[in-house]
């Protein structure tokens, strides 16, 4: 499996600190995508073969290293199970999105249907909890169980506020919290619950950091489908507002926008397609009316809070690859 790194340099020094945990996290992947059913271990191997940024268990080990834990192999078994939630959570967006792209690839559900695809998405969230069960902490299937939860019920929301334009600010951040970043949380909270230094304080301190670094991460997420191109992102510009979904930069936008503008997006949102309306005008539109500036200044904002929640570490390498992650997010191209 090849593994996509952050766009700044300068966070590869912190995959550096943990390339061979990350190794063997991928072997770990590699172990359980495979299946004695062919159309199980057909899907696996295409999925894992498509690479990713790994950067939830990048975090995890991270916050593990950070806590003192580096002998054992929980963070290895861990990072594998949160990386196949994030993995199932793609595989049913996809079914949900009807998208036809991945990572640049056809998708799974283009591949091999909606039918096996969804249920491959249920075994891989199964699976992941088997793994989990069988290190036996109870405390962690606790917030493993949660974030499951929390992130189908942010799905139901999101499908529930579509092609809705009078969709809030405070509403789409709690969409984004539950879908995006509550699983980065709980990457960054998990070793303090196996970790030599790991504590209560620990927990709520990296479960904050993870919780402002992914929102911070799908606000840049988001502004890419407007100031990005399906080369560098792998899906088409403003794919989102075609499915109907109004993310930050344009939910910014719209309040300053005059009717007629409004009508343009309500437009685009009715037909599911730039038939009526040209996405240079969508463009204009959240451009004109800060929209792109707003939300990158937001996404700074809860960089700057990640950043904040590390202040009581001690300062280590492990602690400047976190930091530097906030960075990272930022800096995003693709």
């Amino acid at each position: 499996m090849s593994v996509r790194r952050l766009a700044n340099p300068r966070f590869a020094r912190a995959y550096d600190l943990i390339s061979d945990k990350l190794a063997l996290v991928e072997k770990e992947l590699a172990l359980h995508f495979r299946s004695p059913i062919p159309t199980i271990d057909g899907i696996g191997s295409y999925l894992g073969s498509g690479g990713g940024k790994r950067l939830r268990p990048a975090l995890l080990l991270l916050s593990s290293r950070l806590l003192g834990y580096e002998e054992g192999e929980k963070d290895v078994r861990y990072a594998a199970v949160v990386e196949f939630i994030h993995t199932a959570t793609l595989v049913h967006d996809d079914i949900i999105d009807e998208a036809r792209l991945r990572r640049g690839r056809t998708s799974a559900n283009a591949r091999w249907g909606n039918n096996l695809t969804v249920l491959f998405g249920d075994y891989l969230y199964t699976k992941s909890m088997g793994i989990a069960l069988d290190e036996g902490d109870l405390t962690i299937l606790k917030v493993l169980s949660d974030t499951t939860l929390s992130m189908i019920e942010g799905e139901i929301i999101a499908i529930e506020k579509t092609g809705d334009i009078q969709v809030s600010r405070d509403e789409a951040l709690d969409i984004i919290r539950r879908k995006t970043a509550d699983l980065f949380s709980a990457a960054c909270r998990l070793p303090a619950h196996f970790s030599p230094r790991g504590d209560l304080f620990a927990a709520e301190r990296l479960a904050e950091y993870g919780r402002c670094l992914g929102v911070a991460f799908q606000l840049i997420d988001d502004l890419l489908d407007y100031t990005g191109s399906e080369e560098s992102t792998g899906k088409p510009v403003l794919n989102d507002l075609r499915e109907g979904k109004l993310t930050m930069p344009l939910l910014l936008a719209l309040p300053r926008a005059s009717a007629r503008d409004r009508e343009a997006v309500a437009t685009v949102v009715r037909e599911r397609e730039f038939r009526t309306i040209e996405p240079a005008e969508i463009l204009s539109i959240v451009e004109r009316h800060k929209g792109i500036a707003e939300t990158r200044a937001l996404a700074r904002d809860y960089a700057g809070a990640a950043r904040v929640a590390l202040g009581s570490f001690a300062d280590c390498d492990a602690k400047d690859g976190l930091l530097l992650a906030t960075e990272s997010v930022i800096d995003r191209v693709s």
